[in-house]
């Protein structure tokens, strides 16, 4: 298991949920089939981290919505090294078959790691995509990825600017969010980013990240529906 964050636990994390808090956000929701589309980002590939649920973020935000709706169905299609006119090409359709009410689209990050990362290009594909779940009815979610430092297991080719450009992806989706009116969860410049949130691959992220970013996702979704939560509640 990963232990560079021992320091602290899921339950005294400032940046995890707390207790009651997704319960808070959630309440009410509408939403009763969710899918997901994308790379490694939504695949679930991480390290475990001692203190912390072991479960991707993805499922994490699957099983809160469980808990309003029950019979939530929920679709993940992530799978890594895809590039977003792959994701596009192999995932919108049985997302579209699948006839989500909320959809989640995070890909281009195995664009952005390339030098030669064409911006116009990776929005393009995400417009697609979204216009298309947009059309059947999904609320869509976005987001941006939670940085992990310069990205170690990376070839060197790679990894140099890696990190700018993956920077610069973060900012064309939420440049897009507003023009498409998606839900987006901005975790490219979150204060818990770096490299005490990568797994030991020096790729992927930990258990941490994962517990971060559900955390940031199912706020985001509460803020949407308008719903608060007051740590002082009783849990």
């Amino acid at each position: 298991m990963q232990t560079g964050c021992a320091a602290t636990t899921e339950a005294t994390d400032p940046y995890c949920l707390r207790a009651g808090e997704a319960a808070a956000l959630l309440a009410g929701h509408p939403w009763r089939r969710f899918a997901v589309l994308g790379d490694s980002v939504v695949e679930g590939l991480y390290e475990a981290t001692e203190g912390y649920l072991e479960l991707a973020w993805t499922d994490r935000v699957a099983v809160e919505l469980t808990c309003h709706q029950p019979e939530l169905a929920y679709l993940n299609l992530g799978v890594s090294n895809l590039r977003a006119a792959q994701v596009r090409r192999t995932q919108l359709a049985p997302a579209l078959e699948f006839q989500p009410d909320l959809a989640l689209v995070a890909c281009g990050g195995k664009d952005a790691l390339h030098p030669a990362y064409d911006p116009d290009a990776v929005d393009r594909e995400l417009i697609a995509i979204i216009s298309a779940l947009r059309e059947q009815g999904s609320a869509v979610m976005t987001m941006g990825s939670l940085e992990c430092g310069p990205l170690p297991g990376l070839p060197e080719a790679i990894r140099v600017g890696g990190v700018d450009r993956l920077r610069l992806l973060g900012r064309r989706v939420a440049a897009l969010s507003v023009a498409l009116d998606t839900i987006h969860v901005d975790l490219t410049s979150h204060p818990a980013a770096g490299p005490d949130l990568l797994s030991r691959d020096g790729l992927h992220g930990n258990g941490r990240s994962h517990a971060i970013a559900a955390a940031e996702a199912v706020r985001r979704l509460g803020a949407h529906l308008g719903n608060s939560f007051d740590p002082r509640s009783p849990a």
